[in-house]
């Protein structure tokens, strides 16, 4: 079963990458984010799409730049994350072959992003805009659009995230934060599918 959460591993070393991975996966969660703020990400990025590309979907977030989605691409990434709406970006991250996820926080930013072919939003910092700004601005997205709600969204409000429209959510230190062991990282993932499981 495929679930719309993207794991966020912000701070992630490429040295525990693999192992921290696993984790996730092993829980149910098969989309991976490695922020390109992170310590050495796009060796992280190669790393795990080498090792589990043929059964999850592995990228990077924070991507700002044109060079940075060929790199991504090179890596081995599928999926690219923004923090922001440039369309450039998105525009080489589709020509790519990868999925485009931007950063959106007004309707604005949303039509922008979609004239520019991105897979579907981000709607980012989750937790200002929140559950009601995502229920407002539904109201004139284009039928079909995917809005992952990201910041502030995790177990303890999936339902009411969900109540207002959240296709998805990108979780990030309630599953990783850097210093978790694989075993804790396990247990936080499982917690998460759990709670999304129970919607």
């Amino acid at each position: 079963m495929a679930r719309p959460i993207i794991a966020i591993l912000r701070g992630v070393m490429p040295s525990e990458a693999i192992p921290i991975t696993q984790a996730i996966l092993d829980a149910g969660i098969t989309t991976i984010e490695v922020p390109l703020n992170s310590p050495e990400p796009f060796e992280s990025i190669a790393l795990i799409a080498k090792a589990f590309g043929d059964r999850a979907l592995i990228g990077a977030g924070t991507v700002l730049t044109v060079d940075q989605v060929q790199k991504v691409s090179k890596a081995g990434g599928k999926i690219v994350v923004s923090p922001n709406c440039d369309p450039v970006v998105i525009a080489a991250t589709v020509a790519a072959g990868m999925q485009s996820w931007p950063g959106i926080f007004t309707p604005s930013e949303a039509f922008v992003a979609l004239q520019a072919g991105a897979t579907g939003l981000k709607l980012f910092p989750g937790d200002i805009a929140g559950p009601k700004g995502l229920k407002a601005m539904r109201a004139i997205l284009p039928k079909g659009t995917k809005v992952y709600a990201v910041g502030g969204a995790g177990p303890h409000n999936f339902r009411e995230w969900q109540a207002a429209s959240a296709d998805g959510f990108g979780i990030g230190s309630a599953i990783y934060k850097s210093g978790d062991t694989p075993e804790i990282i396990s247990q936080k993932a499982r917690s998460v599918v759990i709670a999304y499981d129970a919607l």
